[in-house]
């Protein structure tokens, strides 16, 4: 177990209901509930030493941190027993459906590092199988087509103390409905004017029993297909026959899923064919976020953010562009593990799984985003002096940094009337500037609104960081760029979307989107070292938290930073 899971085991005990894991002592490695379910199969070779795990996304929008778990962990599965890895596409419904979508999630899994080789499917390529799977449940009288519209399909499935009511169209004879279907596939009929539905149990305790719709017409082109089908499999049909047909041995799905799995196996069983074993987990859900694809896509249609990618989104392409790493979001994957129960798992968790990790490999660099000019009136000359790229790799190296006699500091590191304990620039008052001098604050200068616009400071040449001349002890150190070789930039301060802990069960969720989600600095200073930086690149920027190069807006002309996360969690100090 990782440094990161010691940590947070407490914690993830008593935030989340985990549940079901064991350690397998011998081996050494935590398993979870569906691994000991695989290891059952393998002593009894259910399948033939066989292990076939998919991720079966909707083209219907972005993938989000939801789907990274489920990503990690179908593919965690297929690598740790050298099975294989699909990547699938339910693309079932052409009126939600785009490329766009399809060619975001390909990157998207990509990027997580799961491997599926070339093993990119679609349900749509078995489109003509389940058609004739269709026939054949209706030439055995398990299928029929019904003319009832949605609303009066809903109206008459019942309720949870009463059955349904079975259709009128419900005994037709095999010939009729094999007839009806054939017409329904060659175009005769409206959107909604019938369905194809299974002949199952109208008084089913089970809703999804009763008598469910495995195709409905739609007249809309295909993002694959075109305009060669007019009448589209459900969900619930595709869902289990494309697990048949591409020999999955492990069907993992979320708990939503749990009450259809009685359906999946009533139509493998029917048809007779091979029949994966399902196994359900507890979705992510993540406090201050919503996961919702319906949600996210009404953020992005109604411009509530910048597009699927905005930094403030859920969405692996968020995420990315924010400055997350493919390891820290597989690490919390890890971390959170997998549960039988849902519950709400901290977003503070996934933070520190990002800090974790750019902590021991983002180089450091200074940067200033509120500026205020400082002038050493006593240092007349120009230096360059060594700045450590990262303390937490021996092999990160040093950097040179310049010194000049007009410098940049952080308006906060500086005030006139400070509290107590502050421990930064103040007049008469001494501090120490990063990898450089001492410095003591000999003059306020203002202007007139009374606003301060430069400090005038001396140096002392004999505190020079690193020379072991000097024994004189300040409590303070700040950080700081040269004003002459300082190069402009823009710095966007992203924050938490949303200001409660759980905003996706409140019918008015938003409203409680954060008015202060994003700032942007347009007039920051950082320090030359930076000026070839490209898009994602990441730093830490000393005292101020770590940043990602924006791929949306930087240009060769200005770079742009999206903050990725801060040192520390302001938010869990707010909360106390």
């Amino acid at each position: 177990m990782s440094n990161f899971a010691c940590i947070f085991s407490n914690k993830l005990n008593t935030k989340m209901e985990i549940e079901n894991n064991s350690v397998d002592k011998t081996a050494g490695k935590a398993k979870n509930f569906i691994y000991e379910l695989i290891d059952k199969d393998y002593e009894s070779n259910r399948w033939n030493g066989n292990v076939h795990t998919r991720f079966p996304p909707e083209p219907n929008g972005y993938l989000h941190i939801g789907h990274a778990k489920s990503i990690c962990l179908n593919y965690g599965i297929a690598r740790d027993y050298n099975g294989k890895f699909n990547l699938r596409f339910d693309d079932t419904n052409p009126e939600k459906e785009e490329q766009e979508y399809v060619d975001s999630i390909i990157e998207d899994v990509r990027w997580l590092g799961a491997n599926f080789d070339d093993r990119i499917l679609y349900a749509s390529d078995y489109f003509e199988q389940m058609y004739k799977w269709a026939v054949e449940l209706i030439k055995k009288g398990l299928a029929y087509v019904c003319d009832l519209n949605g609303d009066q399909i809903r109206e008459t499935r019942g309720t949870l103390t009463e059955s349904g009511k079975e259709s009128p169209f419900r005994n037709r004879s095999v010939e009729e409905n094999l007839d009806l279907f054939e017409r329904m596939r060659k175009g005769e009929f409206e959107n909604g004017s019938k369905t194809l539905r299974a002949k199952i149990d109208m008084a089913s305790p089970n809703f999804n029993m009763r008598d469910p719709i495995m195709y409905r017409i739609v007249h809309a082109e295909h993002h694959r297909q075109g305009n060669n089908w007019c009448i589209y499999p459900t969900y619930d049909w595709a869902h289990g026959n494309e697990d048949s047909i591409e020999g999955i041995t492990h069907s993992i799905c979320t708990l939503e899923f749990e009450n259809h799995r009685p359906l999946y196996d009533w139509f493998l069983d029917s048809l007779g064919v091979y029949h994966p074993q399902q196994i359900e987990f507890a979705r992510l859900n993540l406090t201050f976020t919503v996961m919702s694809k319906r949600k996210l896509l009404q953020l992005v249609k109604e411009n509530y953010v910048d597009g699927w990618d905005d930094p403030r989104m859920p969405t692996i392409s968020g995420y990315r562009r924010r400055g997350y790493t493919p390891e820290s979001m597989r690490n919390f994957a890890e971390i959170i593990g997998v549960a039988k129960r849902d519950a709400l798992t901290d977003i503070s968790l996934l933070e520190f799984a990002i800090r974790d990790d750019l902590n021991k490999h983002a180089k450091r660099a200074m940067a200033v985003l509120n500026p205020l000019k400082v002038v050493i009136t006593n240092y007349e000359i120009e230096e360059e002096l060594e700045a450590v790229n990262n303390p937490e790799d021996a092999e990160a190296g040093t950097r040179k940094v310049p010194f000049t006699k007009e410098i940049f500091i952080e308006e906060s590191d500086f005030m006139e009337n400070p509290p107590k304990g502050y421990h930064r620039l103040v007049p008469g008052g001494e501090v120490r500037l990063r990898y450089a001098y001492i410095i003591k604050c000999e003059e306020v200068i203002k202007n007139d609104e009374g606003k301060v616009i430069e400090l005038r400071c001396s140096y002392d040449p004999e505190t020079k960081s690193g020379s072991g001349t000097s024994t004189k002890k300040v409590k303070g150190v700040i950080h700081w760029v040269s004003a002459k070789q300082a190069i402009n930039a823009e710095v966007r301060l992203y924050d938490r979307l949303f200001t409660v802990e759980n905003p996706g069960t409140d019918d008015d969720w938003l409203s409680k989107i954060n008015p202060n989600s994003l700032q942007i600095i347009n007039d920051a200073k950082i320090e030359p070292s930076l000026k070839n930086s490209k898009p994602l690149d990441k730093f830490q920027f000393e005292r101020l938290g770590y940043f990602s190069v924006d791929t949306k807006y930087t240009t060769a002309e200005k770079l742009v930073f999206n903050r990725t996360v801060t040192l520390k969690d302001s938010w869990g100090k707010q909360n106390k």
